[in-house]
């Protein structure tokens, strides 16, 4: 069965984490940043200072969501970002994040599905994802995407969660995730599906050695991965 957000809604999955995410975006950055501790916001540096050696000048932050990952790429020396969602109200939230900052010059959002881009075939230096690719309805053709916007030589860097491997850290991490975070993220969020959904999906997703196999199926070389935090995320990179 697929995880997705609304196990009773007739909407497809796609359907249902656009609604979840336009439903959650007043709240996104608060809970985003709250139930990691901050944590999250380490993550995205780390991200970025590997982006930092390829110098990129145009980066694709695909599910940018509210933006983060791609203002915290614009302190590279890069001519364009461009924020790419399928939320119209996690956008906005971005929009004005990005306005205040003095950054509108250098991102730009759009709007659009990641397993079915507008962009042209090697369009883009550089590309970057953050705790996007687990809510694809179709991982494969997410990634074949990936491949076919960015240029040859060019970077995909995923960042998302995975699973904490080693006793005690596991048994600690799982009773936060199905226990404590659900409960504190739909009370806040008021969408208590949308807390449930956030560790069922990241269960239900390939990490680890699967993950990077399924990149090098999909035609990328230089595969390796980084775990952060004992395993609670991880960084895949990936070169076209």
């Amino acid at each position: 069965m697929t995880v997705a957000p609304y196990q009773d809604s007739d909407k497809n999955k796609k359907q249902q984490v656009e609604q979840m995410f336009d439903n959650i975006a007043p709240k996104y950055d608060f809970l985003n940043h709250f139930l990691s501790l901050g944590i999250d916001k380490l993550w995205r540096k780390k991200a970025v200072r590997i982006l930092k050696k390829d110098q990129p000048k145009r980066i694709l932050d695909v599910a940018t969501g509210t933006g983060d990952f791609a203002i915290a790429a614009s302190k590279l020396e890069v001519d364009e970002i461009v924020g790419f969602d399928l939320s119209e109200q996690m956008i906005r939230v971005g929009e004005e994040k990005v306005k205040k900052r003095g950054l509108s010059s250098v991102i730009h959002f759009q709007k659009g599905d990641s397993e079915n881009m507008p962009f042209e075939n090697e369009s883009f230096d550089a590309l970057t994802v953050a705790f996007g690719v687990r809510n694809f309805e179709n991982l494969q053709k997410g990634l074949d995407e990936f491949h076919r916007v960015l240029r040859e030589g060019g970077l995909a860097l995923i960042l998302e969660f995975s699973k904490p491997k080693y006793f005690p850290f596991k048994q600690l991490y799982r009773f936060y995730f199905f226990h404590i975070l659900p409960r504190l993220g739909g009370m806040i969020s008021k969408d208590a599906s949308a807390y449930s959904y956030l560790p069922e999906s990241v269960m239900a997703f390939p990490d680890d050695q699967v993950m990077l196999d399924i990149l090098r199926q999909t035609g990328f070389t230089e595969v390796s991965q980084k775990r952060l935090t004992l395993g609670i995320a991880t960084i895949y990179i990936a070169r076209k």
